[in-house]
């Protein structure tokens, strides 16, 4: 039995939650944004997308997980970004969208 998540994202109520990750990606975060960020963290592992460091501190692609535990990391190297922040804001946008079925209307 899959467990389901109480907290589902409201994408009015929830997009200054987003705006102020983008401001401060490494936080600190207040307690409605990390409840935000948990919920875009909470979905199967399968496909999930995650960051891939090619060169410490330089070079990040975003990857897909495979299926079960150890099962290779598929690489979307379509485009390689030279910011942490900027890897993880694209995989924050991806996730939104994923469910909530929405562009994020932010940069």
């Amino acid at each position: 039995m899959a467990l389901e998540p109480i907290y589902q994202i409201d994408v009015v109520r929830d997009l200054p939650l987003a705006k102020a990750y983008r401001e401060s990606p490494s936080g600190p975060h207040s307690p409605d944004t990390l409840r935000l960020l948990n919920r875009l963290r909470w979905e199967p592992m399968h496909d999930k997308h995650v960051l891939v460091c090619l060169e410490r501190h330089q070079r990040w692609v975003i990857g897909k997980l495979g299926v079960g535990r150890g099962a290779p990391v598929q690489l979307i190297e379509d485009r390689v970004f030279s910011s942490r922040e900027e890897a993880e804001w694209t995989v924050f946008k991806w996730r939104w969208k994923n469910l909530t079925g929405e562009e994020l209307p932010l940069p």
